[in-house]
């Protein structure tokens, strides 16, 4: 009889043992939810326009106020 109750203290204790260091408390952790960004629309139709137009006139400007001093203008 006392090797019975040996065997089950034993076991129990064994038992016991094994499921306190089977693993951690399960920690459940709540993550948010991602938010989607949305691209801003373009508020005019103009919009992807403005620096080509904007290049174009300056190089034109440029041409226009090309000055060349070689005219052989001589008032004499």
């Amino acid at each position: 009889m006392k090797k019975l109750t040996a065997l089950v203290a034993t076991t129990a204790l064994m038992s016991s043992a094994m499921t306190a260091f089977a693993g951690g408390p399960v920690v459940v952790v709540d993550e948010p939810e991602p938010v989607a960004v949305v691209a801003a629309e373009e508020t005019g139709s103009m919009g992807g326009m403005l620096l080509p137009v904007l290049g174009a006139a300056a190089i034109i400007a440029l041409i226009a106020s090309d000055d060349n001093d070689d005219s052989t203008d001589t008032t004499d």
